[in-house]
């Protein structure tokens, strides 16, 4: 990210989120309402994250956006919760009590060794064949995991085994993100 959004910019995001969950989820659709400010247009990758009782309940992003980003996260938040394959799709009576998480990502990076990643600062994207997993920078934190048990983790998430990442063919990139919830 070029610069770090302001908490007004960062709550217009939160609000668009969880208006386009609820206009979804009770009507089938939903229209983001446009922002004039720079920073909301930029074309950032994010990721949303739905928790019921402090339990994730979806959570889907992507890396790149054609978008602006008070689009981009309001697709993304309708997508985590309808669209994540771990959880059925929400309905009105999952509306009462749900919490979000925002992260809006800087560029992928590719590392040539792991000392480059920092637990707490990144999070990792592996690559192999027709494997991908992600795991966010707060879910190793999350967690209290260190370097090798985060990379084992995002095997894990990526269908591989846990030690795949040592594989001459696994590429490994690094990405940071500015990460708000709400309150």
């Amino acid at each position: 990210m070029d610069k770090p959004l302001t908490d007004a910019e960062k709550a217009i995001l939160l609000e668009a989120a969880r208006r386009a969950i609820v206009d979804f989820v009770r009507q089938g659709s939903f229209e983001p309402v446009p922002r004039e400010e720079k920073s909301l247009n930029r074309r950032n990758g994010s990721f949303v994250t739905i928790k019921k009782n402090g339990q994730l309940r979806g959570c889907i992003g992507n890396f790149q956006s054609e978008r602006p980003l008070f689009r981009e996260v309001a697709e993304m938040a309708v997508a985590s919760a309808t669209k994540d394959p771990r959880f059925y799709p929400m309905k009105s009576e999952d509306l009462d009590d749900f919490s979000l998480e925002i992260s809006v990502l800087s560029p992928l990076k590719k590392i040539d060794g792991i000392e480059e990643i920092e637990v707490g600062k990144h999070g990792i994207y592996i690559e192999k064949g027709y494997y991908r997993g992600v795991l966010l920078p707060q879910v190793a934190t999350e967690h209290g995991w260190d370097r090798q048990t985060f990379l084992k983790q995002t095997c894990i998430k990526a269908g591989l085994p846990t030690n795949a990442w040592q594989d001459d063919d696994a590429e490994i990139y690094i990405f940071s993100a500015q990460i708000f919830s709400e309150d």
